[in-house]
């Protein structure tokens, strides 16, 4: 059986990680995320698995790369200036098809921003942070019991899709203290990437004959060593490069539909009183804990609202979003920034009934109330802003 803990969700994504199998840290030292690898630097050298503290970003992110390359599961973890320097390396993880989870604890930005505060900034970076056509995962969790299991399954769809996995959190739901069931790995699904079954004379890393080729660890139990090519550059099924057009077709739109394929399985939602709703709030984190409490309100007075909250960021549950615009009077999406999402939903919806959006990029949580009042006139601005006195004292004014 698991164990009961009082963590918060830094520390519980540390030790999801290991109950999911990590076999190698590679981090630096960023606000708001530090808990997760001091955590991990207790545990992990006491269990004889490798705990690397890098000079910088990059290093942490290259050196995740070549061990999940080796045939361990690797994870690293940021906060935002340090994820726009791991992006490089993230692209690289895409080509190279290495299951890699790269923790992002958001904060606010641009560039240093608000170092200890919360926000959902990042949203857009997750998904095309890096250059080129790629397809992401990313997942945000909305506390630090679901941060767990969100960490297990980011590590299970990387394992299982040959792919890197962004989880999403943020600097206020990180330094929250709450109970949280750590369960212990026979309690739960752990997916281990698919190992060849042929000799390693006959071993192709992207061979032709698979939606996802299995990426064989580099010593296997039985004393079998498979060598193999990884290269940065598109590359044929011996994992050297190519400049064929055909192949180079052929190979991004694999790597697009190993996930495109398969929406289905990644994506994961919650619907919260949808079923008669004629109003759909759409929040993801730690802002779907305050729009819960906000339809509750608005319930109380008559108002048929829900919430609609996607635990998979991207790819995008266009599917299920289609469906509530067809069924609801307008969507309201709530995030801790000005309206990265909400383009998201926009571009879903396509102009099938009005969206708004509650966007605050202020470095504080957004509150129920902003919410409740933005339900009952969508058209009112709910964000913290300057007063024109306020304004004035600021800019100097008159």
């Amino acid at each position: 059986m698991g164990r009961i803990a009082f963590l918060n969700a830094n520390a519980a994504v540390a030790e999801a990680a290991l109950v999911a199998g990590l076999g190698f840290y590679a981090g630096y030292p960023i606000t708001p995320s530090s808990e997760v690898p001091e955590r991990l630097s207790k545990i992990m050298p006491e269990k004889g698995l490798p705990f690397m503290m890098m000079e910088d970003e990059i290093a942490s992110i290259n050196a995740c790369v070549g061990a999940s390359a080796s045939g361990v599961k690797a994870m690293t973890c940021t906060s935002g200036p340090g994820f726009s320097l791991k992006q490089e390396a993230l692209g690289m993880a895409c080509i190279f098809e290495v299951p890699l989870v790269v923790v992002d604890v958001m904060r606010g930005g641009p560039s240093t921003g608000l170092p200890t505060r919360p926000s959902q900034q990042d949203i857009m970076q997750a998904r095309w942070g890096t250059h080129g056509d790629h397809p992401i995962i990313a997942l945000a969790p909305c506390n630090a019991q679901e941060a767990i299991f969100e960490t297990i399954r980011a590590f299970n769809l990387a394992e299982k899709f040959r792919q890197p996995v962004v989880l999403l959190t943020d600097g206020a739901l990180s330094h929250l203290h709450t109970k949280v069931y750590i369960p212990d790995p026979e309690e739960v699904e752990i997916i281990d990437r698919a190992q060849p079954d042929v000799d390693p004379d006959n071993y192709y890393p992207y061979d032709y004959n698979y939606e996802i080729p299995p990426l064989a660890k580099w010593w296997t139990e039985d004393g079998k060593s498979y060598r193999y090519h990884l290269s940065s550059l598109i590359h044929d099924k011996t994992g050297f490069p190519t400049v064929d057009p055909k192949y180079t077709q052929w190979l991004l739109k694999r790597l697009h539909n190993k996930i495109l394929n398969h929406v289905d399985e990644i994506t994961k939602n919650e619907y919260y009183k949808m079923d008669d709703a004629e109003v759909c709030i759409i929040a993801y984190g730690s802002t779907a804990e305050a729009a819960r409490v906000a339809i509750d309100q608005a319930r109380e007075e008559g108002i048929k609202v829900g919430l609609f909250r996607p635990l998979t960021i991207w790819p995008s549950p266009e599917k299920q979003i289609s469906d509530i615009a067809s069924k609801v009077k307008h969507i309201i999406v709530a995030e801790m920034n000005l309206g990265q999402y909400k383009l998201e939903v926009e571009r879903i919806v396509a102009g099938r009934v009005p969206v708004y959006g509650v966007g605050q990029a202020a470095g504080v949580l957004i509150r129920p109330s902003q919410i409740y009042e933005k339900i009952k006139d969508p058209s009112k601005s709910v964000e913290i802003c300057l007063t024109e006195e306020e304004l004035k004292r600021f800019g100097g004014g008159e």
